[in-house]
């Protein structure tokens, strides 16, 4: 059964609408967009999407009590969550560098999870 997806680009500025065809799960059609980018970005949301991960962490002995974190680079949607869960239980003592390794290779994805800010000691 043909089911329709719609998406909004992100590639560039402009965010062109992109409408993608299935049929039990395999790409039959993408239409829409200005360039190749749409049409890459609506086939990679719908095969296998990913996101950057932005949080933060405890900080023991900083200026401030948490430190914003992300990760180097995405990861897939459906691990965000339990990437949330791995984190909230982490405590960094300060102080931390900008970019900073917090917690390497998150849920076994090969990426990074990274200060985003310097954080000094109290």
């Amino acid at each position: 059964m043909k089911k329709k997806h719609h998406y909004t680009c992100i590639g560039c500025p402009v965010g062109c609408e992109i409408t993608l065809t299935a049929d039990d799960g395999v790409i039959v059609e993408v239409v829409g967009g200005e360039c190749k980018l749409g049409v890459e970005y609506a086939k990679k949301e719908f095969t296998n999407p990913e996101r950057i991960l932005t949080t933060t962490v405890r900080v023991e002995g900083g200026v401030l009590p948490v430190l914003p974190v992300r990760t180097e680079k995405p990861i897939p949607k459906k691990l965000i969550k339990n990437c949330m869960r791995k984190l909230a239980g982490v405590i960094v003592k300060a102080p931390i560098k900008c970019g900073q390794v917090i917690y390497a290779n998150i849920m076994d994805t090969g990426v990074n999870v990274i200060a985003s800010r310097e954080l000094p000691a109290k």
